[in-house]
């Protein structure tokens, strides 16, 4: 007897063409639940608010795939980053006195009335258009992915109107987004008021996905205050092995200079400052090796990140910046690459957080310089013969390991057999949705047959259930 089709409906702000890494999570459940026996409706946003376009992510898209597009009423992104003051990619000469009273007093008055997010002002239209797509096409569940984490409370509405089961998605933890992102500056009201939206969230939800151990452990102290029924577990981020089968692998070895790759933003939770200080280290104790290092860092930048990179004029190192990489691009980029960075600042729960290129760094099989306070990021890496671990005091020791990389290069000695023996397949994006799939066919009371179970492959639902 053939199954009953499943559909399930994706509310995700972030989605192609937008260009982020946020968007990749989203993009590759919506390619691989169709071979899960999930059929994919998507609501989106029509008219985002956002710095980047990535035209290439479209492609993975399924054709098959229904999406339905929802107006915002925010201001677009230009108007935003002026009022913000954000300064990007070149460090600005410093607005005015009074133009930075008028800009905070913007900001402060947007973060108090806009709750939780700008992004709110997509809920009215995002919740009639979805209800309208519930209303023509029969759906089994609803998965909200966030942030921003307005779309949750869209996904609550939804489920609500039409009895659908929930699943959340956090992308990153509401408190640490709001902690560290720039131009937060949220206040005592609005912290509260926010606990109280995700709480509410929270009992509306079957089932709460975080994308490491740690944060699946704070998002169960979350349902718990909640008094909500909601099981709680982690998806981790992962790579897709068809990206790297779309380019043409450069080989390293052929490089002028030992090639030190970074790929993403540098901002307040990825501070360059310990990789900066050890180049300075280098450069000054062993200039010869110094000059044998070229440093490249793709993507957005804030100003103080440009300042503290800008200490690296001057020495005998080689760098050099880009800006944002379409995902191609940044696959290329890491190929092309001898090592690669990886960065975490020594703040408070930084340690419940994994870099999602983690992922695509380990399927490069090239060298990682993880630079993270102690937490998932090491406790992933430890198992990977590639990876160089070091916290960010530990100055000294990231200086040590580029040096011994450095001379390895030198002499031909480019990567050693361990490399190519070390499988990351459980990261694989394939791998990882094949565990959404399981919670969806569990929430919505749906079997899985048994060709989905082998597809799946790491879907067992009593290592990943995690009771409050």
């Amino acid at each position: 007897m053939q199954n009953k089709p499943k559909r399930v409906l994706l509310i995700t702000y972030s989605f192609p063409p937008t260009g982020n890494v946020g968007v990749l999570r989203p993009t590759k459940f919506c390619k691989y639940l169709p071979e899960f026996d999930w059929k994919v409706s998507v609501l989106t946003v029509s008219n985002p608010s956002v710095p980047l376009q990535d035209e290439s992510l479209c492609a993975e898209i399924p054709e098959e795939t229904v999406v339905r597009y929802a107006k915002t009423l925010e201001p677009d992104y230009a108007l935003k980053k002026a009022v913000s003051g954000t300064q990007e990619q070149t460090v600005q000469k410093k607005p005015s006195l009074i133009k930075r009273a008028v800009k905070g007093a913007l900001r402060w008055v947007s973060n108090l009335v806009l709750q939780p997010d700008a992004q709110i002002l997509w809920h009215r239209n995002a919740v009639r258009v979805g209800m309208e797509l519930l209303n023509e096409i029969p759906h089994d569940a609803i998965v909200v992915s966030a942030p921003p984490f307005s779309s949750f409370l869209i996904g609550a509405a939804l489920s609500r109107q039409s009895g659908l089961p929930l699943i959340l998605d956090y992308r990153d933890e509401w408190d640490i987004s709001n902690a560290y992102w720039e131009n937060k500056g949220h206040g005592l009201l609005s912290r509260k008021l926010q606990a109280r939206m995700q709480r509410r969230v929270a009992r509306a939800a079957s089932v709460l996905l975080a994308t490491t151990q740690h944060s699946a452990d704070a998002l169960a102290q979350v349902v718990a205050t909640a008094h909500s029924t909601a099981r709680v577990s982690h998806i981790y981020n992962g790579y897709d092995a068809h990206d790297f089968k779309k380019i043409e692998v450069e080989d390293p070895a052929e490089n002028e200079r030992y090639r030190l790759a970074y790929v993403g933003t540098l901002w307040n939770l990825t501070y360059v400052e310990p990789l900066v200080a050890a180049v300075e280290k280098l450069a000054a104790e062993s200039p010869n090796l110094a000059e044998q290092l070229e440093v490249v860092f793709a993507g957005r930048r804030t100003g103080p990140q440009e300042e503290i990179l800008n200490r690296l004029d001057g020495l005998p190192v080689r760098v050099i910046k880009e800006g944002y990489l379409d995902h191609d691009g940044a696959i290329q980029l890491m190929h092309s690459a001898n090592g690669l960075l990886a960065f975490l600042s020594d703040v408070p729960h930084a340690g419940r957080v994994v870099p999602s290129k983690i992922f695509e760094y380990m399927a490069t099989r090239r060298t990682i310089f993880s630079v993270a306070p102690e937490g998932e990021v090491s406790t992933i890496l430890r198992d990977c013969p590639m990876a160089r671990i070091h916290t960010p005091s530990d100055i000294n020791g990231i200086a040590s390991s580029l040096a011994l990389e450095i001379e390895r290069f030198s002499m031909g000695v480019t990567f050693p057999p361990e490399y190519g023996l070390w499988d990351p397949a459980q990261y694989e994006r394939k791998n990882l949705t094949g565990q959404l799939a399981g919670w969806l066919d569990e929430i919505s009371g749906l079997s899985r047959n048994t060709e989905s179970d082998e597809k799946s492959g790491n879907w067992k639902p009593e290592i990943l259930r995690q009771q409050q």
